[in-house]
């Protein structure tokens, strides 16, 4: 039995991965370390600490990052990927003129450049026809490489408001008017059913639109649009169905009606007042302020490449976005990274970072928002998030010290998914080992 057992540790040695990192930001916000080792098995961090309280398991293979600094895979709680990118081609009709299948194979591709930039698990919070379930399903199978996906399904909200997908169209072109499947429910019993339909084919989450948004024609954006009881009939609903509630929210009234609903996150949360600070704060609600997203449709109006009525919204709600994330930081509101990717181009996302740090983060605090507190509003803090034992392999590294020039961290130069090396000195190397039928 013993001698069984001494060849059942070697051959899990043999197996074993050891990282050397120059220094490592674990993402809990603790002091870094330097020369560090990590021990990796199968999908999973075995051992973690410094070099010197660490052992290499004999036979391991090592991958040594000692000049550089490894993280946590990155997390990017609000993504679009299954879709165009804003500007890119007619995407205002991309829906019209392009079939779903169509824009699901362009998210395998997003999926792809975000696992690029060192992104390991993301919430995408909306796709037409459930693009977003499939670029999951299909990932997790082997069959793609993308992140780890936390999948809403289709974004819905009140008719002809910001998360109705025909907003804008006339009504010969549509011939009826759709439900739930387009991204529209009125009403008690309508919501409470839009939250059973997306739990039904596959949503992970829920995403609603609280208030107008910026890139709908008819809308304003600072005004809400799903009353308070309705939100609560689909935050009660969700609740029974083990899912949180992500809320589109740019206006301060339809944020706190948000809130008080008991949604888990307003998504944007543009329009900020003290107010609505201390309502986060009591209730623990999350902020994800996507500033790029922000930052991408102002630039994009002012260089004239949007409609008339969009670039107006988009001039006005972009400076309110710096000033609410700085009253949200000091009020000690919880704020999770996020970038809205698809409005600005994938692959870019680390550029949030930046821009968190210029409206008031420390580096170390952006980190932690992009990994460990990312972890814990997507409810995958057992998994993902930290550089710990037990927690999945999902690892980074980057040449430089993000915590004097947050900017390092737009470029990735290793990436591993799961144990597996997916990009290495910057080039990808793979991503997967799984048979594709």
């Amino acid at each position: 039995m013993i001698a069984l057992l001494m060849v059942l540790a070697l051959q899990q040695q043999a197996g074993a991965t050891a990282i050397r990192a120059g220094t490592l930001i674990d993402g809990t916000g603790a002091a870094p370390v330097k020369n560090a080792v990590i021990v990796v098995q199968g999908d999973r961090i075995t051992a973690v600490g410094g070099g010197a309280n660490v052992a290499i398991p004999t036979g391991a293979t090592v991958i040594d990052l000692s000049s550089e600094t490894v993280l946590p895979g990155f997390i990017d709680a609000h993504v679009h990927l299954a879709g165009r990118t804003i500007g890119d081609g007619d995407w205002q009709h991309s829906r019209l003129t392009e079939m779903s299948s169509q824009l699901a194979l362009l998210g395998a591709a997003h999926a792809q450049q975000t696992l690029e930039a060192g992104f390991t698990t993301v919430r995408v919070v909306g796709s037409a026809a459930f693009g977003d379930v499939a670029l999951r399903n299909a990932i997790n199978a082997g069959w793609i490489p993308g992140p780890h996906i936390v999948a809403a399904g289709i974004s819905f909200g009140i008719r002809g408001g910001h998360c109705d997908e025909t907003n804008g169209l006339q009504p010969e072109a549509l011939g009826h008017e759709g439900g739930v499947e387009v991204g529209v429910a009125n009403g008690l019993d309508e919501v409470r059913n839009a939250v059973r339909y997306m739990v039904k084919y596959g949503a992970d989450v829920i995403k609603i639109c609280a208030t107008g948004g910026v890139l709908s024609l008819t809308d304003s954006v600072g005004v809400q649009q799903y009353s308070e009881e309705e939100m609560r009939a689909i935050v009660e609903t969700a609740t029974q169905l083990d899912r949180r509630v992500a809320a589109h929210a740019h206006g301060t009234a339809g944020i706190k009606a948000a809130v008080r609903a008991g949604v888990t996150s307003i998504e944007h949360g543009s329009i900020l007042d003290a107010e609505a600070v201390t309502l986060m704060k009591q209730h623990g609600t999350w902020l994800v302020p996507t500033l790029l997203a922000g930052f991408t449709v102002e630039s994009l109006a002012t260089a004239g490449r949007l409609p008339a009525p969009i670039a107006a919204k988009a001039l006005a709600i972009a400076p309110r976005m710096h000033t609410s994330f700085k009253l949200a930081l000091d009020g000690g509101v919880k704020i999770a990274f996020g970038t809205d990717a698809g409005v600005m181009k994938h692959g870019t996302n680390a550029r949030e970072f930046e821009l968190m740090v210029r409206y008031g983060m420390t580096p170390m605090q952006a980190i932690v928002a992009g990994t460990a507190s990312g972890a814990t509003l997507l409810g995958v803090e057992r998994d993902a998030g930290t550089i710990a034992v037990g927690k999945r392999a999902d690892i980074v590294a980057a040449q430089g010290d993000p915590l004097q020039n947050i900017t390092v961290l737009q470029h990735v130069d290793f990436v591993m998914k799961d144990g597996k090396v997916f990009k290495r000195g910057g080039q990808v190397v793979g991503w997967s080992d799984a048979a594709v039928p």
